[in-house]
């Protein structure tokens, strides 16, 4: 009998081709979304803006600010949040950290907290958002 649990050998994949969100890939700390914070905005939206400022590391991160007076429902923040970060992950993005914050109410309470038209509109519009992002920028820009 072994003394530690039962392990299973898998390869390793990079991040970026998993459902995990590793913590080197977020942004966390008060100082790093105050610094991002501080920029103009990169992108506007209808519901969403997106900052970003570029960095010295080996990959993206990304940070989330999602309100409750946007979004009252715990449902559709966490549909918001899971959205992106499911996007975010799918990107090749050059080294950046990004700021993405909900700016306009996406429903109320009165409505349905989340369903497949939401969705799909919230995936699509956040899609448009970071395609923009992914394009190299010219020294112009």
């Amino acid at each position: 009998m072994s003394d530690g649990p039962c392990r299973v050998n898998r390869p390793e994949t990079p991040a970026q081709h998993t459902q995990a969100f590793p913590r080197e890939h977020r942004l966390l700390k008060t100082d790093e979304f105050s610094s991002v914070f501080r920029l103009r905005p990169a992108c506007k939206s209808a519901h969403f803006v997106l900052y970003t400022q570029d960095k010295a590391l080996p990959h993206a991160r990304l940070g989330l600010v999602v309100a409750k007076r946007f979004a009252p429902r715990a449902v559709t923040r966490n549909t918001i949040k899971r959205a992106a970060r499911e996007l975010f992950r799918t990107l090749d993005l050059p080294p950046l950290d990004c700021l993405l914050r909900l700016s306009k109410p996406v429903n109320s309470k009165s409505g349905p907290a989340c369903n497949d038209a939401l969705k799909a509109e919230l995936r699509a519009e956040l899609a448009r958002l970071f395609q923009r992002v992914e394009k190299p920028r010219h020294a112009s820009d």
